[in-house]
């Protein structure tokens, strides 16, 4: 197992994406520290996985370095931080207004930069850090209806490369994966959930994507054996955009 002895926070972690993850991380030997503003989901999955659970809201500062400290309280340190939460919009540009705007904003983008700050710290300390972003082709394809969201995570992509430049030298490495239309519980309940079939059509593999399809990768990134890649963006989409 890769992960074997190290532990891994894992925000968004009660569904979804998260959720694929957390399990995986698990399957692969880490202990799992699953992060939520559903905090009755988080305690399901921690329970599902002899984890510890933390309600928390990934946008507040407050609660970015509870996070931390509750884990480090548990485990002793922190090996990997996996940053899946997020909301996932579907406006037209025209109905945006600047408090939708900053509603996406703070957690999309902001919480990535709260919850990367709160973990370097001990990282740093350990001279040993994994830190995976979710970020989203959409920002790559220009997906429609969604202006904050592609803004935000085209941020996650540039707060990842300044995390791969500020903390390698400390045995941090900092990257993002960048999946395409998901089968989750969030996405099949917003009009996205239309758009599976079109985006097939575009896809080198010809099937819809599942939570489990994006885990293994994090799997990678998040193990000793990614060790030399950092500042980096793997799309993981079925070849829907052949960048």
């Amino acid at each position: 197992m890769r992960l074997e002895g190290r532990v891994a926070i894992v925000t968004g972690a009660a569904q979804g994406i998260g959720r694929a993850i957390a399990n995986k991380l698990h399957e692969e030997g880490a202990s799992i520290a699953a992060v939520d503003l559903n905090g009755e989901g988080a305690g399901k999955v921690a329970s599902e996985l002899d984890g510890l659970a933390i309600h928390a809201d990934i946008s507040s500062e407050g609660d970015a370095n509870r996070m931390a400290r509750e884990t480090l309280d548990r485990y002793g340190k922190i090996d990997v931080l996996v940053n899946a939460a997020a909301i996932v919009p579907f406006v037209s540009w025209d109905e945006v207004n600047f408090a939708y705007w900053r509603k996406i904003i703070s957690v999309d983008l902001d919480g990535a930069y709260l919850v990367s700050r709160a973990v370097e710290r001990p990282m740093r300390g350990a001279g040993y850090g994994r830190i995976v972003q979710i970020a989203s082709n959409a920002f790559l394809a220009g997906t429609p209806n969604m202006g904050p969201y592609l803004a935000a995570k085209g941020g996650v992509v540039g707060l990842t490369r300044a995390l791969a430049t500020e903390l390698g030298k400390y045995g941090i490495t900092a990257n993002a994966v960048a999946p395409g239309i998901t089968r989750t519980e969030g996405v099949l309940g917003t009009p996205h959930a239309e758009a599976f079939d079109f985006v097939q059509s575009l896809q080198a593999i010809p099937r819809h994507a599942l939570p489990e399809d994006i885990a293994p990768v994090v799997a990678f990134l998040a193990s000793e054996e990614s060790g030399w890649i950092t500042g980096q963006v793997v799309v993981a989409d079925a070849g829907h955009v052949r960048d």
